[in-house]
């Protein structure tokens, strides 16, 4: 029987597609299934009087409001598909113009129109609530992505290369086994490396 991996994720943020893939590989490698959900780093940040994401213009509460209403039109499944088709678009092939959404819609098997949700502030409160939802499981003090396994939560791991295959299980089983440890809080490496997405 599977254990369910809950899945907090801004898609945005390069690290956080890596880490995402790494969790598709563990998922292929031990009995865990992906469940997908939204943490926004505009919603984060909102009313900061700082910018930690640079983002003056706003950018980042558009992918997220098309993933609150995917998720809200067509659920979980449906945002892990259109994240998928997103997130290898932006980040892997450096694409971002007008047809990546509407294109990455429709290669996830979703309606092109959904695309119109990113100009759509109505969608915020989603955002919002996905996002709060998300950090209740380990604390403001995080960014993304967050994963949930039963009452088991941790930030990350921040990755800067995908782990495939047996090397993305045994990541899982140790990850699992640290953030799982009574007491525990916090494990940092070297400084990060630019992201590989190989």
């Amino acid at each position: 029987m599977a254990e369910i991996a809950d899945v907090w994720f801004d898609p945005s943020c390069p690290y956080t597609w890596i880490t995402t893939r790494w969790l598709v590989e563990a998922a292929g490698a031990r009995p865990v299934g992906l469940r997908w959900h939204l943490l926004s780093l505009a919603a984060l940040n909102e009313g900061r009087d700082d910018d930690p994401e640079n983002d003056p213009e706003g950018y980042l509460w558009l992918p997220a409001r098309v993933c609150a209403a995917v998720a809200g039109e067509a659920g979980q499944e449906a945002l892990g598909r259109f994240y998928a088709a997103f997130g290898a678009r932006v980040h892997e092939r450096g694409e971002m113009d007008p047809r990546t959404v509407p294109g990455a819609l429709a290669e996830a098997g979703l309606p092109e129109g959904l695309a119109a949700a990113a100009r759509d502030d109505r969608y915020d409160d989603a955002v919002r609530a996905s996002t709060a939802e998300g950090l209740a499981r380990v604390g403001p003090h995080v960014g993304t992505p967050v994963v949930a396994v039963g009452e088991l939560a941790f930030f990350g791991p921040v990755l800067s290369r995908i782990p495939r295959g047996e090397e993305a299980g045994r990541l899982w089983d140790g990850t699992l086994l640290v953030a799982g440890t009574p007491g525990f809080h916090e494990l940092k490496g070297p400084p990060h490396a630019a992201p590989d997405f190989s």
